[in-house]
């Protein structure tokens, strides 16, 4: 029986976003920043994007924490919304590639989608040097739009920006689906792992017979984890989602989901009470990913 509390972990983050996806920090910034924070294990987990994962290896040295290859997949079915976490895969096998261009290639058709949708629904037509300036960017997406509206003088915040205008624009392309993404990442030798379980799309908070339905079909497609520990849970879901990662047999993982200055989120904080008992399913993700914890 494991007795370990989190307090007895060294300091965790896997869920973090650079300038690759929608955070501010640049890979190298964010990297000085797990240093400063005293991070021993992370992940670099941007929105359909790897490139982090080749940008942070070579800058590790002795005494430096230990890093996990990561990524977040946003992805849609009939049933609503999803992030599917990819931890530990090989980046450049053809089965991420495939995935990792799928997602991206549809990112783009969204943000393409989003600037007709504020020309014909809210007038607002961007400037072509700023327009150019966002398809040049790794991965774009709403706080890239909300920032530019601030700029521009359409919103007084990004914050004001998503919630006013860009969450009133409904995309109807083409999404990763959830089953798609988790075959390419347990083909690329990763870990499928359902991001803040209980946040569906908008405000939706997914609980009781809603996530137990939820889980059973993500697992029969091979999701083998749940993000249990994570920055935006109140105790109550924590509980929640950790129940249901020991009643399924599924991994756990900890993350702040931390995206620098466009979110209110300190790196590192995983919401966990340092004095609460470590889940097992944590312990076993640590174990698998060859991470030792003394």
């Amino acid at each position: 029986m494991n007795h370990q509390t989190m307090e007895d972990l060294p300091k965790i983050d896997l869920h973090m976003h650079t300038t690759v996806s929608d955070g501010t920090d640049s890979p190298e910034a964010i990297l000085e920043r797990v240093r400063e924070e005293g991070i021993r294990l992370f992940s670099v987990t941007d929105h359909d994007a790897v490139k982090a994962a080749r940008i942070i290896p070579p800058l590790l040295g002795g005494g430096d924490p230990f890093f996990v290859t990561g990524a977040e997949f946003s992805c849609r079915d009939e049933e609503g919304k999803y992030h599917i976490l990819g931890y530990g895969f090989d980046p450049d096998s053809a089965p991420m590639l495939e995935l990792i261009e799928t997602g991206h290639r549809f990112r783009m058709e969204k943000l393409m989608g989003r600037i007709e949708h504020l020309r014909q629904e809210f007038g607002i037509v961007l400037p072509e040097e700023e327009r150019e300036r966002l398809l040049k960017e790794d991965n774009p997406g709403k706080p890239h739009i909300g920032n530019l509206l601030t700029r521009l003088g359409y919103a007084e915040s990004k914050d004001q920006a998503i919630r006013e205008i860009l969450n009133h624009i409904h995309y109807d392309g083409e999404y990763v689906r959830p089953e798609e993404a988790i075959r390419c990442i347990l083909k690329g030798g990763g870990i499928p792992v359902l991001a803040h379980p209980t946040y569906g799309d908008g405000d939706q908070l997914i609980l009781g017979e809603a996530m137990e339905k939820r889980l059973r079909r993500l697992t029969s497609f091979g999701l083998e984890g749940l993000e249990g520990y994570y920055s935006g849970f109140t105790a109550r879901i924590r509980q929640e989602v950790l129940g249901f990662a020991e009643q399924f047999g599924l991994y756990v993982t900890a993350g702040s989901d931390y995206h620098g200055a466009n979110k209110l989120v300190r790196l590192g904080d995983i919401g966990a009470l340092a004095s609460e008992p470590c889940a097992e399913g944590l312990l076993r993700f640590l174990e698998r990913i060859r991470f030792h914890t003394v």
